[in-house]
């Protein structure tokens, strides 16, 4: 995760930037987004910015905290058909794009297609280094 991470945030500009990333279950995960996003259900991933808002950018390298819900991610790979580290490593990409700002959920749909774009472009490096089997050439 670490590497990919690191792949992911050189690939956008960031190779200094900084998060913390937690692996949880989907019980843990709905207690989060309950408290903090207040949505009383499991999700896949959630992000949580560190330049956004009252103190943004005292710690530019420090981008923000992803969590990830391991159980969401393998029956999701399970009924995608793939790899298990294919979905978390595509769900850690998807949190650290809406750390550096993407938002599919909030902005207009020229944004939400800009994030698509980015996450298809940079999972393509991914799975190429990473995941050798699901590349178009293996």
């Amino acid at each position: 995760m670490r590497k990919v991470a690191q792949r992911i945030l050189s690939a956008s500009g960031c190779p200094d930037g900084e998060l913390s990333i937690l692996i949880v279950d989907d019980a843990e995960i709905r207690v989060i987004n309950r408290d903090y996003l207040q949505r009383d259900k499991a999700t896949n991933v959630i992000s949580f910015a560190m330049q956004e808002g009252e103190g943004s950018g005292i710690q530019p390298d420090l981008l923000g905290d992803i969590v990830i819900s391991a159980e969401t991610a393998a029956r999701d790979a399970a009924e995608a058909g793939l790899p298990f580290e294919s979905e978390l490593f595509f769900l850690l990409l998807h949190g650290i794009l809406h750390l550096l700002g993407y938002d599919h959920e909030r902005g207009t749909e020229e944004d939400a297609r800009l994030m698509e774009a980015r996450e298809q472009e940079v999972f393509a490096l991914i799975r190429t280094e990473f995941l050798p089997e699901l590349s178009p050439t293996a």
